[in-house]
């Protein structure tokens, strides 16, 4: 099955992807891309976080969204895709909105060797983040793919050297109120943001505002990630940010 990847990574970069375990917090058009890059690369568990339904808006960038899974629990949907990509995957889901205390207990409960951050709300974001640094556990961030249309905008670098993004430079803000001003890689795009893109949000919990999305935007955002987590546990080509 990973044949193709090995020649790549060679046996020990496989071995280290094969006993890593990652936990993805969001599991919509980025969080998403992530999972599914994760198990095609050869990870070898995954935990899932994400509390909201598939929703007909997803089925214009979200790979799970079709019109066979609208109003199916993200985290089951994608559960029964990993499987089908790797029935030997182990599997964890939890399907709540991340807060403090639910955070920190999701923390405790296991050891992960790396975790992804494609929560698009403000609190929780910053709250995970800020607790896999005190944790020291590594972790990557995904800021703001909406309201972008240009792939070759997209950057890797460390939270502090991020820019033109409005959610980055509120996640920075806030972490740098709780002490930490680096060392939190973080994909995001340095296309301008354009307010003609945000509308206001209908019923989404903590969301005020709801922005247009193109459907390889928050993919791409994904890959970018995927990239930086198996290069990371495989020992490979490490990029500097």
């Amino acid at each position: 099955m990973y044949s193709r990847t090995e020649i790549m990574f060679g046996a020990e970069g496989m071995a280290g992807l094969r006993s890593a375990h990652v936990l993805v917090v969001g599991c919509g058009g980025v969080g998403g891309a992530v999972l599914e890059m994760l198990a095609r690369a050869g990870i070898g568990r995954l935990t899932l976080v994400d509390a909201d339904c598939v929703q007909s808006s997803n089925i214009n960038r979200q790979l799970i969204a079709s019109s066979s899974t609208v109003g199916q629990l993200k985290v089951d949907v994608w559960r029964r895709r990993l499987l089908d990509i790797n029935p030997e995957l182990p599997v964890m889901t939890c399907a709540e909105f991340l807060e403090e205390e639910n955070t920190e207990r999701l923390l405790n409960a296991q050891h992960y060797d790396f975790v992804v951050d494609a929560i698009d709300t403000v609190s929780p974001k910053v709250f995970l983040l800020s607790q896999c640094v005190l944790r020291k556990i590594p972790v990557i961030s995904s800021m703001g793919s909406g309201g972008k249309f240009d792939p070759s905008k997209i950057r890797l670098a460390d939270i502090s050297k991020t820019e033109y993004c409005p959610l980055a430079k509120v996640v920075r803000t806030r972490l740098a109120a709780m002490g930490i001003r680096h060392g939190i890689p973080c994909v995001f795009s340095t296309e301008p943001a354009d307010k003609r893109f945000v509308v206001p949000a209908d019923g989404e919990k903590y969301k005020k505002s709801t922005t247009g999305t193109v459907s390889y935007m928050p993919n791409m955002f994904g890959c970018w990630i995927a990239s930086y987590v198996i290069r990371e546990l495989a020992g490979k080509n490490k990029p500097q940010v």
